[in-house]
């Protein structure tokens, strides 16, 4: 469980462009730490830290447990819920980010 944990972990933090030691310093924690918690290497992990991690990459996903997510959906989750944070704090953003989502898949749908 805990390499699944790192592994997305890894992913996400990756796809977002923020290195192993600025995420570290953010999170809290050593750069050894975390670089452990990715690779699977340490089988210890706060709950505070776990509720840090959740709030900035949503890990975890609310999902009933027999449902078989792949990255897609993972994905479209995380969008989903990172948009409306957006929607709330800058409603211009969010529209142009949505309406440009939109005018895309148009285009590429054609």
């Amino acid at each position: 469980m805990l390499q699944d944990l790192g592994q997305k972990i890894r992913l996400i933090r990756t796809k977002k462009g923020i290195t192993l030691n600025e995420f570290a310093q953010q999170m809290g924690v050593s750069p050894g730490y975390l670089s452990n918690l990715e690779t699977g290497k340490t089988q210890k992990v706060e709950i505070p830290f776990l509720d840090k991690i959740q709030k900035e990459l949503i890990i975890f996903s609310i999902v009933p447990p027999d449902y078989q997510e792949d990255e897609i959906s993972f994905r479209l989750q995380r969008i989903n819920h990172q948009f409306r944070d957006l929607a709330k704090t800058d409603p211009k953003a969010a529209e142009y980010l949505l309406s440009s989502f939109e005018n895309g898949l148009e285009h590429f749908l054609k």
